[in-house]
């Protein structure tokens, strides 16, 4: 009864590896793929998401799912995790045939340099080193910084440095020196606040333009309505000679409308009764 229970559970998980899409149950790694998932692990080096053994969960995540994002490939983590395990073998093989005297890294051609007596007597020895022989490792750098426990990185002209190489940090400078120091630091941190003090100037600027052009904006009109206002037509009306009481009054509604005002106070003056008495007498006509 056992077997058969474990035959059947045997065959749900064939049937639902059957199911996964070829990308995602089958990781076929090329170099390109590879250079993606090694740069990302970099990257999450440089922003401290990786201790001595290994990536922060959110080094992980970020990694992952940027590989995704990069390649469209939606490979597990278990696959990519994997991956980095594998990468770390060919670390530790590459380190120990660059222990041995005769064989050289050229960091230009991303190979290594031995004559062929050096090669064929070493992977003699160790067969999987013919593709390093072949076609170099591209991505030795980045290894170097992923896995190397005992160095450290750092960015200094493009190149790696190695904690056994004597740095600024590990040597007790003299008072020369930290004074030289120090008043690079302080140089750096006058020319940010410069800056920022520069931004903040140009942004102020920028809304006190904005604010001086809202409030012209907003006095032209407030001009443009003055000039035609009911007061102006009233007074204008008021000097006209040989208006009628129905045609002044009219007149008056008349006023309410603004365009009607324009079109008075527009009209030289002795159009504007003849003017007026149209208006009015259609309005007249229209309202009986």
């Amino acid at each position: 009864m056992s077997s058969r229970l474990t035959r059947s559970k045997k065959q749900v998980q064939q049937q639902q590896l059957d199911m996964l899409p070829e990308s995602q149950s089958r990781a076929k790694w090329t170099s390109t793929l590879t250079k993606t998932l090694v740069d990302s692990m970099v990257e999450q080096i440089e922003k401290g998401n990786k201790s001595n053994k290994s990536f922060s969960k959110k080094g992980w995540k970020f990694i992952c799912d940027n590989f995704r994002i990069q390649t469209g490939l939606w490979w597990d983590n278990d696959q990519l995790k994997s991956r980095y395990s594998a990468l770390r073998k060919q670390y530790i093989s590459l380190t120990s045939l660059l222990d041995h005297r005769e064989f050289k890294w050229d960091e230009t051609t991303c190979t290594i340099i031995a004559t062929d007596e050096s090669w064929d007597k070493y992977i003699k020895e160790h067969p999987d080193a013919e593709a390093v022989r072949n076609t170099g490792c591209p991505i030795y750098n980045q290894l170097r910084i992923i896995f190397a426990e005992t160095a450290t990185y750092e960015e200094h002209n493009g190149s790696i440095k190695d904690s056994s190489i004597p740095s600024r940090q590990n040597i007790s400078m003299s008072p020369e020196e930290q004074s030289q120091s120090e008043s690079e630091k302080n140089t750096d941190m006058a020319s940010r606040k410069r800056g920022r003090r520069g931004i903040e100037d140009a942004i102020a600027k920028g809304i006190l333009e904005i604010a001086a052009a809202r409030k012209l904006r907003a006095e032209a009109i407030k001009k443009h309505n003055e000039r035609f206002s009911v007061t102006d037509c009233v007074s204008a009306l008021d000097e006209l000679q040989g208006v009628s009481d129905q045609v002044y009054f009219a007149a008056l509604d008349l006023f309410s409308n603004r365009s009607s005002r324009e079109t008075f106070l527009s009209l030289k003056v002795e159009k504007r009764l003849i003017w007026l008495q149209g208006k009015c007498s259609s309005t007249t006509f229209t309202q009986t």
